[in-house]
């Protein structure tokens, strides 16, 4: 019998037609990343103050500074041990009646009552424009920036389940076509939404197609490239967010409507209508599909685009799962060593959602200069996917990805107690942290795949990865709500819960060097497998030789 994967041998593992499609596909990254943590910039809460229409007129007239009117309208309050002024009360006085003059600068108003805003707000924004200054959602109103986020992680999560099923039962490029006309159609309504509420709605809907597209574009890429290829294209094809996060604040320095910088992260998605024309169907799901004949279409073509050529029969040609047993949540958890694995990257797919979307998030209250700020933790992702490919094959996959965990913990917890007088030394930490959460959440991806047998692997990753969309939905009011008490607050609660996440990983097997497993026993008797050494070597050694003779055969 043949399978796909020996077609794939003769076709190319990785040949033009593989590197030509994985280019494509990474390009989605790109605007990802935008979606993803573009509220860093599109929902930016610059300084803000009560507003007083009265004060507001005598400014004009008088031709004060935005500091001299904010001393007439707001109060000293005791923030963390510092008097500042505050945000979100103003002194109860009526200049309407009482009277404001050029001359009254100097007044003592430290006796004055207060009270909460009551005409609105101003900002120091220096021209830019956030959702968060267009809808006033500041002070009581301030969670509603949370909402913002989480939503779009309440749209990642149904998209996940719902383009899952869309992939498996319409095909990869339907579902890929179906979620970037989704995201633009969103995406642009999301642009020119009329209030707040509509704010949410679309930007639910764009999560779902956005999230959804990038998996099923995900899950294509690594059913096209041999074996060998999966885990490095896999890997890289994730690194290219990490451009498209170098890519956003430079974006964003020069748009500073948070309208058009939507605009601007859409827009990509409808040059990628076009990958309908140019990204072949997977012949691994056609096979499934019993579509034998327009998968062996497709790999021909395939092997023409790689010059190479076929010699293979298409009457040999099998689905080599096709007798797999159905998959069920039960066999996720029925087992001691299924149910460990289970609960252990459940935890570990949650904390990094999480941690990585909350430092992110954080550099946008953190108090310097956004734009530099988010540029150099951008850069520091990139060592990230080089240290796994270096590491995984030398060294394994638990203690580096254990290892990763552990430093962005330990990094949050010491970045949290460093005064911010040692601004460098602050930031350098920060940044080390943000590198082993992106390692940690690179990592996660592929271990979960080599601890499921085969017939529950899709199952299992589907289940473990919505926790990661479930950290995404809690890190905003995790993040902006604990800030308000203590700045750090956050850090310290992230460095905590990474801790924990590098102490269970320590728990999981090793899979370097280990066979994938294909039934449950594998799972729960791993050592069986190992049980002669010397036989399997053996084997591999005489397999490869008929291989070996096979192809010399077929060339003469």
């Amino acid at each position: 019998m043949t399978t796909f994967d020996d077609l794939l041998e003769e076709a190319g593992t990785f040949g033009q037609c593989q590197r030509r499609i994985f280019a494509l596909l990474c390009l989605l990254s790109l605007p990802f990343a935008g979606v993803y943590v573009g509220i860093v910039f599109q929902g930016f809460t610059p300084d803000h103050w009560c507003r007083d229409s009265a004060v507001v007129e005598r400014r004009q007239a008088c031709g004060w500074s935005l500091e001299d009117s904010r001393r007439l309208t707001v109060p000293l309050v005791n923030s963390s041990g510092v008097l500042q002024q505050s945000s979100c009360e103003q002194y109860k006085v009526d200049w309407n009646s009482t009277g404001l003059t050029c001359d009254t600068q100097e007044l003592d108003l430290s006796g004055v009552p207060v009270s909460m805003c009551k005409d609105g707000w101003e900002y120091q924004n220096e021209g830019r424009k956030s959702f968060v200054t267009e809808f006033d959602l500041v002070c009581s109103d301030g969670w509603l920036v949370d909402m913002y986020q989480s939503t779009l992680n309440v749209g990642f999560l149904a998209g996940s389940f719902a383009f899952g099923y869309l992939a498996d039962r319409f095909g990869r490029k339907i579902s890929f076509l179906m979620s970037f006309i989704l995201n633009a159609i969103s995406g642009f309504a999301l642009a020119v939404a009329p209030n707040y509420i509509s704010l949410l709605v679309f930007r639910t809907i764009f999560g779902f197609g956005v999230k959804g597209g990038w998996m099923t574009s995900y899950m294509l890429l690594t059913e096209i490239v041999g074996v060998e290829y999966r885990r490095t294209v896999g890997i890289l094809y994730q690194m290219f967010f990490s451009v498209g996060v170098l890519i956003l604040p430079l974006l964003a320095y020069f748009i500073t409507d948070w309208r058009w910088l939507q605009v601007t992260i859409t827009a990509p998605y409808i040059l990628f209508l076009s990958y309908y024309w140019l990204i072949p169907e997977s012949p691994r799901w056609l096979i499934s599909q019993n579509n034998s004949s327009r998968a062996m279409e497709i790999t021909e073509s395939m092997a023409k685009e790689n010059k190479k050529k076929l010699t293979r029969n298409l009457e040999t040609l099998t689905d080599e799962e096709g007798d797999s047993p159905s998959a069920s949540l039960l066999d996720l958890i029925r087992t001691p060593n299924m149910r460990k694995h289970t609960f252990i990257l459940m935890f570990n797919w949650f904390t990094s959602g999480v941690v990585y979307q909350g430092l992110i998030m954080r550099v946008g209250i953190a108090g310097g200069d956004v734009y530099i700020d988010f540029l150099i933790s951008g850069l520091v992702e990139f060592p990230a996917a080089f240290l796994i490919l270096f590491t995984i094959e030398r060294i394994g996959r638990r203690l580096p990805f254990a290892s990763a965990n552990i430093v962005a913990g330990a990094s949050c917890l010491v970045t949290a107690v460093i005064p911010d007088s040692m601004f460098w030394f602050k930031t350098v930490v920060a940044c080390i942290g943000r590198l082993g959460i992106t390692m940690a959440f690179e990592m996660v991806v592929f271990v979960n795949t080599e601890l499921y047998p085969t017939f529950v692997r899709n199952l299992g990753v589907s289940v473990c990865s919505t926790l990661c969309d479930v950290g995404g939905i809690v890190a905003p009011f995790l993040l902006y709500r604990l800030a308000v008490i203590w700045l750090e607050l956050p850090l310290i609660i992230f460095g905590v819960v990474a801790l924990i996440a590098g102490g269970l990983v320590l728990l999981l097997p090793e899979t370097r060097g280990v066979p994938l497993p294909e039934t449950i026993d594998d799972i729960e008797f791993p050592n069986r497998k190992k049980e002669n050494p010397l036989e399997n070597q053996q084997m591999k050694k005489l397999l490869k030789s008929k291989l070996t003779s096979n192809k010399e055969t077929r060339s003469v």
